[in-house]
């Protein structure tokens, strides 16, 4: 039997970023997982708080020069219907920001992290899977494939919208579905892309180019389940032109890279976050839609308050309440991003009027109001620094009065 402070089950992106920023904040870390598939081929983009995340934990060097900076992220109404709102461009200077943040590749992200898990020496991985998992109120117990056992003061669950973590600590889930599946692919093109990342709002979801170093961009792709299907089968140049077609040429001619993936779409969120010794991230606690590049910047902010509670107490023993206190404090940011990327998603899929007048009501707003704008690009980048800016924004508005 093997002890620590903390045990990290699931090793995907969030359970690595989580065992790194624990271990450097100075506790001992068992990540128990199995080898990860390497074929992802999506893009994340992380904003800027995730990217000062990524710094701190000194693999932004290797990072950064596969990724490219998103300096203008523009919403555009690709629908027929009768109300259409126009385009809205935030742009990154707008805030103060050289880029709002940055594309990654999935498996390039992936890599740099295998590589510093096992670097680091307070990280100890155990390549199985959980089995067993006994909680107590002293500490748990997590029982191998293979019949090892790790005992450790506090657990977090990085292991997927299925947690056996999750499922121990008797914590239920809400689960929703859409009939959406988004088609992933990578894509060449004539046209610069200029930094600039363009989601097309559609009928049948979102449509999201974010660019790649050099002229290249990342598609998600958002389509009715059968339709998905039949583009996944298409001729590479034929599903080629279709995305040339859908982006109004905007990036001239298109050439799509091969392993065409699909993605069905889903929604999930715990009923807490955290409980004793527990503690849920990433999908273990939260599921939605691509729109908005919320879900890894989500799971790194759950890393970072987990962190704050945790390395707070270091060299002291994990309370026994240290779960409730993280579900205390998550609470508020993953409900409102689940739910308006529930909202949003729903809007593009509806045909009730009063609903696409909202929607287009918001997207005039946000076109033609800059101080909202910016409200609302601040709070993208980090729930609540455009709260914190609104004094600074009255007190410079009375001055020029």
């Amino acid at each position: 039997m093997t002890e620590f402070d903390i045990v990290v089950i699931g090793g995907g992106l969030a359970g690595s970023i989580a065992a790194l920023s624990l271990a450097r904040s100075g506790r001992s870390v068992a990540l128990a997982a199995p080898p990860h598939a390497t074929d992802d081929r999506r893009t994340t983009a992380l904003m800027d708080q995730s990217i000062r995340l990524m710094e701190r934990l000194a693999l932004w060097p290797r990072i950064k020069p596969a990724a490219a900076p998103l300096c203008v992220m523009q919403i555009v109404d690709g629908t027929n219907r009768l109300l259409r709102a126009p385009t809205v461009a935030f742009r990154s200077s707008e805030v103060g920001l050289d880029a709002f943040g940055y594309n990654i590749p999935n498996a390039l992200l992936g890599d740099v992290l295998r590589d510093a898990v096992a670097a680091e020496g307070n990280i100890t991985v155990f390549a199985d899977r959980a089995g067993e998992i006994d909680i107590t109120a002293d500490n748990l117990t997590v029982r191998l494939g293979d019949q090892r056992v790790i005992t450790a003061a506090f657990a977090i669950g990085a292991d997927g919208r299925h947690s056996p973590l999750r499922e121990s600590a008797g914590i239920g889930v809400r689960r929703w579905s859409y009939p959406q599946t988004a088609l992933v692919l990578n894509f060449a093109h004539s046209i610069p892309h200029g930094d600039v990342s363009t989601e097309f709002h559609t009928e049948s979801g979102p449509f999201t180019q974010v660019p790649l170093p050099g002229n290249r961009s990342s598609l998600v792709w958002v389509l009715k389940p059968e339709v998905a299907a039949d583009y996944s089968q298409l001729p590479l140049d034929e599903l080629g032109r279709r995305v040339e077609a859908r982006m109004q040429s905007m990036l001239g001619a298109v050439i799509v890279e091969d392993s065409v993936q699909t993605w069905p779409l889903s929604g999930m969120m715990a009923n807490r976050f955290g409980k004793g010794r527990v503690a849920l991230i990433g999908e273990a606690a939260h599921v939605f839609p691509p729109i908005g590049a919320q879900g890894l910047n989500l799971s790194l902010r759950d890393i970072i308050t987990l962190t704050e509670i945790l390395s707070g107490q270091a060299g002291a023993p994990v309370t026994a309440t240290a779960g409730d206190s993280f579900d205390r404090r998550r609470r508020a940011d993953i409900m409102t991003r689940t739910a308006g990327v529930d909202l949003l998603n729903r809007s593009l899929l509806s045909d009730f009027l009063p609903v696409q007048m909202m929607r287009a009501a918001g997207l005039h707003l946000l076109s033609g109001v800059p101080p909202l704008r910016g409200l609302v690009m601040r709070e993208g980048i980090e729930p609540g620094r455009g709260l914190r800016s609104l004094p600074a924004f009255f007190r410079e508005k009375l001055k020029r009065q």
